[in-house]
């Protein structure tokens, strides 16, 4: 499989997949390359609808020159639970670019990429701050807008400090917030047509709007019920498999 950075030929390959529709995870096959890889590129470089080979190419030898440029930073340091500190760091920044694709601010989604690689799933805001290595007015800020939007709970820790938690229910949490928000949007759209009177071309279509959204709204919150253990459920593992008898 190669390594190295990606070429501009290969940059190209993946303008030409996404253009063709294909998934991060066959352009990486027929690039022969980490589907991490793919992913990490395309939403560094304005994601899949806004990706273009030349200009991440540019991109990528601007930050290549800061970098040689900058001071050296010290190395990933091996973990003590054998896990691949590399391997860590590569993942928790795909993690990020991902969120980041999906409309989250960067420091927003460096916290939740942190939380969520924690195996107990909760860290304090000093902890926070000393593992990203930011301000602890930047976690601040950051967990008051996850918190806003259900993907983490605070909790009472020692003394007076907070713990910012993801839990499984955390993303059950989040999930009807966001059916909930969408629901104001058809509220909104509603008194709109009212607004704009009845069977004007504005009026149908923010009535069309608010019918689509009422039915996601709906749609979401009902799906987050019904697959709610799926959270409390431990993953099956091939010897947890049944065998099918000879």
């Amino acid at each position: 499989m190669p390594g190295g950075r990606l070429t501009q030929q290969e940059r190209q390959q993946i303008a030409l997949g996404l253009a063709d529709g294909l998934a991060y995870a066959e352009i990486a096959r027929r690039l022969e390359r980490p589907t991490s890889t793919i992913t990490r590129e395309v939403m560094r470089n304005g994601g899949p609808t806004a990706y273009r080979a030349d200009l991440a190419h540019r991109a990528t030898e601007r930050r290549t020159r800061r970098k040689q440029t900058a001071p050296r930073g010290p190395k990933a340091l091996p973990q003590p639970d054998g896990r691949d500190a590399e391997a860590l760091r590569e993942y928790e920044e795909t993690f990020t670019t991902v969120m980041m694709g999906s409309g989250m601010p960067k420091m927003m989604s460096r916290v939740m990429a942190c939380l969520c690689m924690t195996d107990s799933g909760s860290l304090t805001a000093s902890e926070l701050a000393q593992r990203l290595q930011v301000s602890p007015a930047s976690v601040s800020k950051a967990i008051a807008f996850l918190d806003s939007q259900g993907f983490v709970r605070r909790e009472a820790d020692a003394g007076r400090r907070e713990r910012y938690v993801v839990d499984d229910d955390v993303w059950y949490q989040s999930m009807l917030a966001s059916a909930r928000a969408i629901a104001q949007v058809v509220g909104i759209a509603r008194q709109g047509v009212g607004v704009l009177g009845h069977g004007t071309p504005a009026a149908i279509r923010l009535e069309n709007v608010a019918r689509f959204l009422d039915f996601v709204s709906e749609s979401t919150a009902r799906a987050a019920e019904q697959a709610r253990d799926i959270l409390h459920t431990k993953p099956e593992t091939a010897s947890d498999s049944p065998t099918n008898p000879l």
